[in-house]
């Protein structure tokens, strides 16, 4: 797995609030990561020590496996919660200065401007100040001054805040267009839906220290609890008279002419073992594991609960 950016054992400490508490991740490259985490666990901290805002008290960031310098900032895009644009300057003329501080020519920088406002439809707010836009208008523009320069490593935080749902649609979709032309995305969000959607690995931080990271994939297997939901009709005789000690019934309802029933497997039971003793006695309609969903594991690892 290659690896784009790396922190290792990152501290930060502010009077007497320490935000970070020896935080690593890693970013593969080419992914989308999501940075979680409840408010105030630290993930606007570690956010700004990438964009080097702030420097860690003690640990090391690597870039490309280089130990991240000031000039690896023309290598990074940074959308960040608090939108930043100049209320009083017009929406085109900060668009073209902010893309040539990224280090494009003004032709170039024109060019690139002119596909996106099409794109995104906002061509005709062009000449028009930055306080005439909606807040939705203004993060499109925020949006396209921070991949303009075409970045190896954009890092978005909560970028669907404030967007109607066909925008949050329109950003997906760029987001995950921009992954695969190759960029790295680190993805700050509190909706456990779109991390669902967008992440291919995360990192949860609470308190100031990580604690989960992994594949999408593999967390939720590793947090499934061995239940499955059963789908079935014209039974014989009710599942409790089928299912023992080694099967958990933790719901069934009827629905028209049908039940829905959710099994919890015990003592090492799979999926074979309850689906035996069923299909002689039921005709089932359908038959899935439930996994647990991103919220569920959140809420979970920050109360300090088991799913």
């Amino acid at each position: 797995m290659a690896v784009l950016f790396e922190a290792k054992d990152v501290t930060k400490q502010f009077a007497n609030h320490k935000a970070l508490d020896q935080v690593s991740i890693v970013v593969p490259e080419n992914s989308i990561f999501g940075l979680l985490g409840p408010n105030g666990a630290g993930k606007t901290t570690l956010i700004r020590i990438i964009n080097q805002i702030t420097a860690p008290d003690s640990g090391q960031l690597f870039f490309q496996s280089d130990k991240l310098q000031p000039r690896h900032i023309h290598q990074i895009g940074y959308l960040p919660e608090e939108r930043g644009l100049y209320k009083k300057m017009k929406v085109g003329e900060q668009a073209l200065y902010l893309a040539q501080l990224k280090g494009l020519s003004k032709s170039e920088a024109q060019k690139k401007l002119k596909f996106w406002f099409e794109k995104f439809e906002i061509q005709p707010w062009w000449n028009k100040k930055v306080e005439e836009l909606s807040k939705g208008m203004q993060q499109k523009v925020q949006f396209i001054v921070t991949v303009i320069h075409e970045p190896e490593l954009i890092i978005f935080d909560e970028p669907f805040s404030g967007f109607d749902p066909i925008n949050v649609n329109l950003l997906k979709d760029e987001i995950l267009a921009i992954k695969e032309r190759g960029a790295t995305i680190i993805f700050s969000t509190h909706n456990m839906e779109s991390v669902e959607e967008l992440c291919d690995h995360i990192a949860l931080i609470d308190n100031a220290k990580k604690i989960l990271d992994g594949s999408v994939k593999a967390i939720k297997q590793e947090y499934k609890s061995n239940t499955f939901e059963l789908s079935y009709t014209n039974a014989k005789k009710d599942i409790d008279s089928i299912l023992g000690k080694d099967f958990e019934i933790i719901s069934d309802n009827l629905i028209e002419d049908f039940h829905i029933a959710k099994i919890k497997l015990l003592n090492g039971k799979d999926q074979n073992d309850l689906l035996s003793l069923i299909l002689p006695c039921v005709t089932v309609i359908s038959f899935n594991e439930i996994l647990p969903t991103m919220n569920d594991i959140f809420i979970s690892k920050v109360k300090g609960n088991t799913i």
